[in-house]
């Protein structure tokens, strides 16, 4: 594929930070965009010069110039905007949180997979300068076996009931806002789902979890000790223990430029290097994409989709601690 075109579904935050990172990348396009709206399509289109603004997601997805769809709906959509461009026989990276549950995960995939085409889970920051660069260290067993992951994400917003983070019919809540960035980074290192699963939680006045802390424990006793939250600002910092050293990812470490390696044990010696990237990051995943699609393949290596299912499954294991269930399922 030459010039990869394309479609942008919702235009929300999101959506306007993912067309402002593809804007750093050659040899591709938005060449569409989708919103419920005429009037907010148009807006989206003249601010990133986008040639065709559709009132409908029905509409976008049969827009014969679009290549790949990037739905950036709220996630409670997710699982039917996927679908729907799917079915379109249109090629998707899906904003995370994937989808609400692993069931609603297990339905996308599964069409991807009869479709023929190629779908991502939207984890923008695994693809990131830093991430990569630790995997390399991770891959390269200076630092031993890693043993402990420590990861927290946690902010102070305001409640408010008509907001999505505090608005439980919109799926809100710390878990699927910001823990899923915690999850997934843990299962990058460990690479393997979870085999005991023990979390606590604090539930608000809107019925959403705003504060959380999970133990995970993989297999040969290794553990994972992750918080989140969307009412407490935490230290924002990732840490990797292993048996010959560890390594920091630093604050705010899931778009940061900056790790430490230490390369033996104890506080002493540690190593600060920079992987900075242009604009707000949101290229690299675009790019991930694109080779991807460039190459034929219909997943990525780098999240997989099986992996993705992993997580979700794993997320619902920690909400069926808490006897956390979304209006819609």
């Amino acid at each position: 594929m030459d010039t990869i075109r394309w479609g942008i579904m919702g235009t929300g935050n999101i959506a306007h930070k993912f067309a402002r990172g593809l804007a750093l990348l050659p040899d591709t396009e938005i060449v569409a965009v989708g919103s419920r709206r005429q009037e907010t399509a148009d807006t989206f289109g003249d601010e990133f010069s986008v040639p065709h603004r559709h009132a409908s997601y029905d509409a976008l997805v049969g827009d014969g110039d679009v290549d790949v769809v990037y739905v950036s709906t709220p996630h409670t959509f997710h699982r039917d905007n996927t679908l729907l461009a799917l079915e379109a026989g249109k090629h998707v990276l899906c904003e995370k949180p994937f989808a609400i549950n692993a069931r609603q995960a297990r339905d996308m995939v599964e069409a991807a997979r009869d479709k023929g085409c190629f779908l991502m889970d939207a984890v923008w920051s695994r693809f990131l300068p830093t991430h990569v660069r630790a995997r390399e260290i991770l891959a390269s067993g200076v630092l031993g076996e890693i043993r402990m992951v420590h990861v927290d994400f946690g902010f102070r917003g305001t409640v408010d009931p008509r907001q999505r983070l505090f608005n439980l019919e919109l799926g809100g809540g710390a878990l699927l806002d910001v823990g899923i960035y915690d999850v997934q980074l843990a299962s990058m290192v460990f690479g393997e789902a979870p085999t005991e699963i023990a979390a606590m939680t604090s539930i608000g006045s809107t019925g959403v979890d705003e504060q959380s802390a999970m133990l995970l424990e993989y297999s040969g006793g290794r553990m994972a000790q992750l918080s989140c939250a969307i009412r407490t600002t935490t230290h924002h910092e990732a840490s990797f223990f292993g048996t010959e050293g560890r390594l920091r990812l630093e604050a705010p470490w899931w778009r940061g430029t900056a790790l430490t390696v230490w390369k033996r044990p104890g506080p002493e010696g540690g190593e600060t290097t920079r992987h900075t990237y242009e604009g707000n990051g949101y290229q690299h995943e675009a790019a991930e994409v694109m080779a991807c699609l460039r190459a034929g393949k219909l997943e990525s290596d780098i999240m997989p989709l099986d992996e993705t299912l992993s997580l979700m499954e794993t997320l619902d294991a920690v909400r069926a601690q808490w006897g956390l269930v979304y209006p819609m399922e």
